[in-house]
């Protein structure tokens, strides 16, 4: 049992030397953005109107008008993830993420369950998102959704083997472009408003023969797990701790902060659009670039259509700059046979990980001609999984080992996690039982691979680590 408990945090320092060619160089990443920069790369990730765009209109096509209500209901939870993640990522500060924090607080076995479970939503997400730019290009060019999909992770990928500062700038502007959109179609829908505000509590949505039907409130729940997703990019901040400057005052300031300004600028367009849709099946059907050219011209639609597409290719960029972290952040922590670790950690000469960079992108592209529905499914299980667990790991997070520990600390603990715990629990066990069984047979497999290789090798596999500055005075070295 002596393995299951919290391990000691250690340096993720390497030896100084370094070829020229940046091949061996230091394992560990460097300190170049402030709170503004961290806030626009994590934005940058939820990417709010690729995910108004891409992701919500499924939403409407199940929960009808009940779509707002689901969001803010997900954003209302998502408020107690937060705490959790900016409690957590400033005692943890680690490129590792959700699972350095797990790990460290409750164990090596969940630590590596819900790095799985990241991997998961690290390598579906970007394609998922990916594939929307087909329909945002159409005013201009027709291209398969799936080779679409595929050309904006080959672009990311590329984007993300520059220097972090230089993205930074890359996907602010891009930033810009997307919340302008949003707010275009925000302000078309509420100057073409054709139901009152109680239709976002009464939900109802088409049937197949064109009739309304109630929304009931169990399919409202098992939608929360996709609101989860809808918001979930906010945890980007945990990931780019290591390249934060003071990451345990900023961590907490740029998770906040982006989850405050995410769920505005996707919640106010979709009540909006709500509120503005023509009939009941043109909101059913998901389709805004129609409805947003019914409420102007063809210009209009032109234009912010091809702000959708920039901003998927600017998801795609920060979230493979997210991943290509995680996956660094393992090999760091010797989660991988060694040859694959050293390939892994290898840093380029923007100081980038491109080896990590390339194994999240290139799979990423190919995921793109994976069925969408199962991508969706697997994607919101594990998401609620994760937090699930990372809100476990806020429960030990105040022991007398790290307690006096300089960090951001969440107010009504252990109020807060505890009961984020149960409602978790809930939305996992009203999902559909297909999806349910990809990621427990995934979780099956993590586990044996854990048991056989891992958990033997627990002095030199799976030790997670910390940079060496954000290391507490008191640390175990």
């Amino acid at each position: 049992m002596t393995d299951m408990l919290s391990q000691p945090v250690t340096s993720g320092a390497a030896p100084a030397a370094a070829d020229p060619g940046g091949q061996d160089g230091p394992r560990a990443l460097k300190r170049s953005i402030g709170v503004v920069g961290g806030t626009l790369l994590t934005l940058s990730c939820v990417t709010p109107a690729s995910t108004l765009f891409v992701v919500v209109p499924d939403l409407f096509g199940d929960l009808g008008t009940a779509t707002a209500l689901t969001i803010a209901i997900g954003s209302l939870l998502c408020i107690a993830v937060a705490f959790c993640y900016s409690e957590l990522g400033t005692l943890i500060p680690s490129a590792g993420g959700e699972y350095a924090m797990v790990t460290t607080l409750t164990g090596r076995l969940a630590g590596w369950l819900v790095f799985v479970l990241s991997l998961l939503v690290v390598m579906i997400v970007p394609p998922v998102i990916a594939m929307g730019t087909a329909d945002y290009l159409a005013p201009l060019v027709h291209v398969p959704a799936e080779a679409a999909g595929a050309g904006v992770m080959v672009l990311a990928t590329l984007a993300g083997l520059l220097d972090l500062r230089a993205n930074a700038w890359i996907t602010g502007v891009f930033l810009v472009l997307e919340v302008i959109a949003a707010g275009v179609v925000a302000v078309l829908g509420f100057a073409h408003t054709e139901r009152g505000a109680g239709s976002l509590v009464h939900g109802v949505v088409a049937s197949d023969g064109g009739a309304s039907r109630p929304v009931t409130a169990m399919l409202v729940v098992s939608g929360l797990a996709i609101a989860l997703f809808i918001t979930q990019g906010f945890s980007t901040a945990v990931y780019l701790s290591e390249e934060l400057e003071d990451p345990r005052r900023n961590v907490s300031r740029t998770v906040l902060a982006t989850l405050a300004i995410s769920t505005a600028v996707i919640l106010v367009p979709v009540v909006a659009i709500t509120m503005g849709a023509p009939d009941l099946a043109a909101l059913t059907s998901g389709d805004i670039g129609r409805m947003v050219t019914t409420w102007s011209n063809s210009a209009v639609g032109t234009f912010v259509s091809l702000c959708v597409a920039l901003a998927i290719i600017n998801a795609g960029i920060v979230m493979v700059i997210q991943n290509s972290r995680v996956l660094f952040a393992s090999a760091r922590d010797k989660a991988w046979p060694e040859p694959v670790n050293n390939a892994l950690a290898r840093l380029g000469r923007f100081g980038s990980p491109w080896v990590a960079t390339l194994v999240v992108g290139v799979p990423g592209a190919a995921l793109c001609f994976v069925n969408l529905d199962t991508l969706y499914g697997v994607t919101g299980v594990s998401v609620t999984g994760m937090y699930l667990l990372v809100a476990v790991a806020a429960l030990a997070a105040r022991r007398s080992s790290h307690k006096d520990l300089p960090a951001w600390r969440m107010p009504l603990w252990p109020a807060m996690p505890v009961a984020l715990i149960a409602v978790l629990v809930y939305i996992l066990s009203q999902q559909e039982a297909r999806y349910l069984l990809w990621t427990g047979g995934i979780m099956a497999a993590a586990t044996l691979y854990w048991a056989f290789y891992l958990r033997p090798r627990k002095d030199t596999r799976w030790l997670v680590t910390l940079p060496e500055d954000a290391l507490p005075e008191n640390a175990h070295l």
